[in-house]
């Protein structure tokens, strides 16, 4: 098995759960901010579904030169389970044909002619398409948790589905 067939398996199963956390995501609260410095859920709950499709694309050139980023908010929750199966989708076209050469390549991250970070190109999808990903889920979670919404399960059960493994 190619190094990119097991990040994709680890994807595409983690993908079905982040899809539940999605679907709880009430469309009456988008704009809501635990603080003022944090994200709104509506931006949370899109960057969650987009990271591994925007982080695969970065992954995908040897050396990106540092991208700006600023992240909208959903306009609504219709459209956050959609973004999530284009971004799986293009972790698919931007990676899915890698063989373990390019995958264990040194990948490097420019800010013009600084180099931000160099790391094996397997490492950088694990850390930040992958890592990163599983810890804005939480972040959402812990919102959704503030709201009052129902909790899914993740890994076990939670507080809101006990039976979840029963």
């Amino acid at each position: 098995m190619r190094i990119i067939d097991a990040l994709i398996g680890e994807l595409e199963q983690e993908a079905k759960t982040t899809a539940r956390v999605l679907e709880r995501v009430p469309q009456a609260h988008l704009a809501w901010k635990p603080h003022p410095k944090s994200y709104s859920l509506g931006q949370l709950a899109l960057h969650v579904a987009g990271v591994p499709g925007t982080v695969a694309a970065l992954a995908a050139q040897d050396t990106p030169s540092s991208p700006g980023f600023a992240q909208r908010e959903a306009a609504s929750t219709r459209e956050l389970l959609p973004a999530l199966e284009a971004s799986v989708a293009k972790v698919r076209e931007h990676l899915g044909s890698f063989d373990d050469a390019r995958m264990t390549a040194t990948w490097r991250l420019m800010a013009g002619e600084r180099e931000v970070m160099a790391m094996p190109r397997v490492a950088f999808v694990r850390a930040v398409m992958l890592n990163h990903w599983y810890h804005h889920r939480g972040q959402l979670l812990v919102y959704l948790r503030l709201l009052d919404v129902p909790v899914p399960s993740v890994y076990g059960p939670t507080a809101d589905e006990q039976n979840a493994f029963a």
